[in-house]
């Protein structure tokens, strides 16, 4: 039920994650597919990872105008008495939420308070609920499902910033206040989840004969299916097993995060001579020089020292410029290596969570936990998954093969003695797509401010969607002084929705990856609109330069904005069904990845580019190189997301140790063996940290849709801008606008009037 309370507790940190076969581009958000309540809180709660930390001093700042109306059922003098007589509004800030967060003031002495008040409130809230509904041919929508929401609703706004800000400005001081609280949501949910009386008031509005529309009729069902899956049926000592490994997961998982976090953060090198920088391109001199100076005023990118690390903006662009052979394979296997060893290994967390996870699912009366994780989404079964996956192997392995062979000949044809290594491969790899397309990625970067690329973004959506997208900067607190905030409004100028942006990397405090998370559902109950948190982590402004982003992170910002827009626009009223709420999880990355297309649009492209010093546009030849690239290396790219999602699906119906099942997928899965000493399912948070476990494939499965419905833009017309406003429309009333209200599988029908053909896939990779 009430999404509400799941979304409490799910949280979907896929540091890459959404990142489409690159682990980099994730949706975290705490309220999953599996959307209601009690759906959530079983089919991701293994998953349960919380993000937190605090901010500083409060600084005035203007509110933000359209504030929150939660419908309370307790008048305010009768709340936060008891046991937390102490703990009011007045003194801790996750009790107020009549506007959004108060970033500024959230600190961690404020959460175990707040979360135990929080969390009596909810269980004497939901007390009442199971006495006044005992009756069930007295039950009705609003006594159920709107009064749940209403009891869950402040525990949900509270314990959703405070996991927010955990990942943002992760500090030890929160992070302890989060273990704390956690085991008392995670006993609220479970009391929630198998609860009979609301159970069985779900049962009875599924099968009565009140009017329900669509939606509503797909929230009582994703509803007794989740009370199911969270063992409403368990008795005695199944029921204690299940909920202590309920809790035992949710810790686990927070563990195997902060394993990756703080192993990220422990390895650094330290390079003082020029000559082992060579061929490192400017940004990255600039970025590594600024990251090892004591102060800003000892910065000398020429003269260094710099520092590298192993997070994105400075991992990637080294191992694909970097001439020094020696520092790429140290830097490579410090990467492969993280959180395997040492105070932050997940070795064995990994096998905990898996056994763990298997026995649940038996517990619920399925083999594995694929079986069970399958259940709630679009495709079928285990062996529909391995048979799409092995189908794109078969196009896909012989194309990485040759792809390798080339780049082998490439190489040494250019100086490269002997094999190739895994640390070689990036760097031949950008020397070979630079000779092949006569363009560099670092070509690309001055053409990519992001000012430039945020205005051409809003710009396209406003002739696609109709909106418009407006700057709120100072009207609401933020964790840090380089987040945004920007409005929503229709095309009556109405406000409709905000959302916050968090664009740099902090590798100190803040989570890799990039993600949507939701801070605010749509709701007619809680007169609530979307707000989302759109995270990512690029390059920062560096001296004088404002921040250039490559065009991955280009990428990677139209990618969580097509989350974004999901959770933004939505139609459905009802919290438990709106923006991404109750989609399955293999059709959810269906708007990330459609919005990722555009970039590959010369007319999109106009709007996004714009030299940060000259003005000037992308020159037409090298955009035409840059789509010419796009199906370069197209075989390899494929394979490796077919290889992580082989991988997942295996480690989640087999027993063998995660490691030997590791190497039996590789040699199926990859032309150039991983090393022995390769753990990186040890940092694979989708599987481990958030909510992609036996749902991987997702990416795949969901873009075969997100290609198909592009290629409804692409048969009108590119450039006929009228026809696409038509089409953009119709994608807005269905694909973004039904949410979890309507299957995915109709709402692609409502939308392009047919099934979506898997062939526009490798169409568009060279691969048919």
């Amino acid at each position: 039920m009430a999404t509400s309370m799941g979304r409490v507790l799910v949280h979907n940190v896929v540091n890459s994650v959404c990142r489409r076969g690159r682990t980099r581009h994730c949706l975290r958000i705490r309220s999953g597919r599996c959307c209601c309540l009690v759906v959530a809180m079983v089919t991701i709660m293994s998953s349960l990872v919380v993000r937190g930390v605090l901010a500083v001093t409060p600084q005035p700042f203007c509110y933000w105008p359209w504030p929150i109306h939660p419908l309370l059922t307790q008048p305010e003098t009768e709340r936060y008495c008891s046991t937390a007589a102490a703990v009011t509004p007045a003194n801790n800030p996750l009790l107020r939420h009549e506007h959004l967060p108060e970033f500024q003031a959230i600190k961690a002495e404020h959460v175990v308070p707040a979360m135990k008040t929080l969390v009596e409130e909810l269980e004497t809230g939901v007390g009442k609920l199971e006495k006044n509904i005992e009756d069930v041919s007295k039950v009705t929508w609003p006594t159920l499902v709107e009064t749940m929401e209403r009891l869950s609703f402040p525990l949900e706004f509270a314990w959703g910033a405070v996991s927010h800000l955990n990942g943002v400005k992760n500090n030890d001081a929160l992070r302890e206040a989060v273990e704390q609280a956690q085991p008392l949501v995670v006993q609220i949910t479970s009391r929630v989840a198998q609860s009979r009386p609301v159970f069985n008031g779900l049962k009875a509005l599924q099968t009565g004969t009140a009017t329900l529309d669509g939606p509503q009729v797909r929230i009582l069902d994703s509803g007794v299916k989740g009370a199911r899956l969270g063992g409403v049926d368990l008795e005695g000592e199944d029921k204690e097993n299940f909920n202590q490994m309920r809790m035992k997961m949710a810790m686990l998982g927070q563990q195997f995060s902060n394993n990756v976090l703080d192993s990220t953060k422990a390895f650094s090198l330290t390079v003082t001579d020029r000559s082992h920088m060579e061929g490192v391109p400017d940004s990255l001199l600039h970025l590594t020089s600024s990251a090892a100076a004591q102060d800003k005023d000892s910065v000398d990118p020429e003269k260094g020292p710099w520092k590298l690390t192993l997070d994105m903006p400075c991992f990637e662009p080294f191992m694909k410029h970097s001439r020094n052979q020696t520092l790429r394979e140290q830097m490579y296997r410090a990467y492969i290596t993280r959180a395997s060893h040492g105070d932050h290994d997940n070795t064995g967390v990994i096998e905990e969570i898996r056994k763990l996870r298997k026995e649940k699912s038996a517990l619920l009366g399925y083999t594995t936990f694929a079986d069970l994780s399958i259940d709630t989404k679009m495709a079928d079964s285990v062996q529909e998954v391995m048979s799409m996956i092995q189908s794109l192997k078969v196009k896909s392995k012989p194309a990485a093969e040759r792809e390798y062979a080339q780049l082998e000949e490439f190489a040494r044809s250019n100086g490269h003695e002997g094999k190739l290594n895994l640390w070689d491969l990036s760097f031949w790899a950008e020397r070979q797509r630079e000779q092949l397309f006569s363009f560099s990625e670092e070509e690309l970067r001055p053409y990519f401010p992001l000012e430039r690329v945020l205005s051409g973004m809003f710009d396209l959506c406003s002739h696609l969607f109709g909106i418009q997208i407006q700057s709120a900067d100072g009207t609401t607190e933020v964790w840090h002084k380089d987040v945004r905030f920007f409005n929503i409004l229709d095309e009556q100028g109405e406000h409709i929705a905000s959302f916050f942006l968090d664009p740099y990397s902090r590798p100190h405090e803040k989570r890799g990856g990039a993600w949507m998370d939701s801070a605010l559902g749509k709701s007619l109950v809680m007169k609530t609109k979307p707000v989302a948190y759109l995270v990512c982590n690029q390059s920062p402004p560096v001296g004088d330069k404002p921040s250039l982003m490559n065009f991955r992170e280009v990428e990677t910002l139209f990618h969580e904005f097509g989350h974004g827009l999901q959770h933004m626009l939505t139609k459905v009223p009802y919290h438990d069904a709106a923006g991404i709420n109750n989609v399955e999880w293999d059709a959810v990355e269906v708007p990330s990845q459609f919005m990722e297309n555009w970039v590959y649009d010369w007319d999109t492209m106009q709007r996004i580019s714009g030299h940060y010093q000259t003005g000037d546009t992308l020159p037409r030849d090298l955009f035409q190189k840059l789509v010419d690239a796009r199906k370069y290396m197209a075989g390899s790219q494929m394979l490796r997301q077919l290889y992580f999602s082989a991988l997942d699906m295996e480690l989640h119906t087999s027993s063998d140790p995660w490691k030997t099942v590791m190497d039996r997928v590789a040699a199926e899965y990859t032309v150039l063996r991983p090393l022995p000493e390769d753990r990186f399912p040890c940092s694979f948070q989708h599987l481990f940290g958030g909510g992609y476990a036996a749902g991987y494939y997702s990416y795949k499965w969901a873009e075969v849709m997100a290609v198909d419905a592009f290629g409804a833009f692409e048969e009108a017309g590119l450039d006929n801008r009228d026809k696409l406003a038509d089409i953009g429309k119709r994608f807005r009333e269905t694909i973004l606008g039904l949410g979890g209200g309507t299957h995915p599988k109709d709402v692609f029908r409502q939308f392009r009037g047919r099934e979506p053909q898997p062939d526009a896939l490798l169409r568009l990779y060279g691969l048919s």
